[in-house]
């Protein structure tokens, strides 16, 4: 299935509002936040999955997501659209901050669960004039087509994956093929941003970031500085690129934050695998 939808904010969710997912078989739902009037929280099998602000788009409150939104930041001038794809599609909150921060942005979203998208965009509106595709597909077959998908020949500006969470993630999302097809997903200056979520020790992180290695020329690393060690359960965020990490992106990139920040270029992160062994 797929779409092209364009929604307003005008309605804010009263109270908890749940569907049933038939892919995973876990219920999802929507409630307040308890923080502001119009956050909400995206919970999936009784488990956070993401935060929206109906009436801030452009507030983030997930550490790991602020620092795509970071990224994504940096992509091109301020303001300018960009051409953008999301695996996983969750409450689209990436979506809804590139449409106000790059109005007129392209963006394509894929996500497994049939009922997910629709349930999120019903429940919490789009920002005004999103422009935003809908996939239902897994991301593996989705994505040798996601240029097709944004009519953009020349390549993406950002994909983002945002599906895994340690040894459970999928096994077919984790091969040298997939990341090879998000890569050439990619314009020549184009990022691929891949969330990881992982255990103290973070094996499967770095089995990640060695396949990432094997594929793309250069692989950087954006994360809490205290994750560096090993000793946490968290996230850290790995980004594909074709072009080295620069010292003015990596300095913009940490002076963002969130703080403690750390920006690691490809033979930092080699450094970092070394050590973890």
């Amino acid at each position: 299935m797929s779409g092209r939808t364009c929604t307003t904010a005008t309605r804010l969710v009263g109270m908890a509002s749940s569907i049933q997912l038939s892919f995973s078989g876990l219920g999802a739902r929507i409630l307040p936040d308890g923080f502001s009037a119009s956050g909400r929280i995206l919970e999936i099998g009784g488990a956070e999955q993401s935060h929206v602000d109906l009436q801030d788009p452009t507030l983030i409150l997930y550490e790991y997501l602020r620092r795509i939104g970071n990224l994504a930041d940096a992509l091109a001038p301020a303001g300018r659209p960009v051409t953008a794809a999301h695996l996983g599609a969750g409450a689209l909150t990436l979506a809804r901050y590139l449409q106000a921060t790059r109005p007129g942005s392209r963006q394509l979203a894929v996500d497994i669960e049939r009922e997910l998208p629709s349930f999120v965009m019903e429940q919490l509106p789009l920002p005004a004039g999103t422009d935003l595709k809908v996939l239902i597909e897994d991301a593996a077959s989705a994505a040798p087509r996601l240029r097709q998908e944004l009519d953009a020949p020349a390549g993406l500006d950002l994909v983002v994956l945002d599906i895994f969470s340690g040894w459970e993630a999928p096994a077919h999302l984790t091969t040298p093929a997939f990341y090879t097809d998000l890569r050439d997903s990619l314009a020549a200056s184009g990022l691929l941003a891949v969330n990881v979520g992982d255990d103290p020790g973070l094996t499967f992180f770095a089995a990640q970031a060695r396949t990432m290695l094997e594929v793309f020329a250069e692989v950087w690393c954006l994360a809490d500085e205290a994750m560096l060690t090993g000793q946490h359960a968290g996230n850290l965020i790995l980004v594909g690129s074709s072009q080295p990490l620069t010292e003015e992106l990596a300095d913009r990139l940490w002076a963002a934050g969130p703080h403690p920040a750390t920006v690691l270029g490809t033979g930092d992160l080699q450094d970092l695998l070394a050590r973890l062994g």
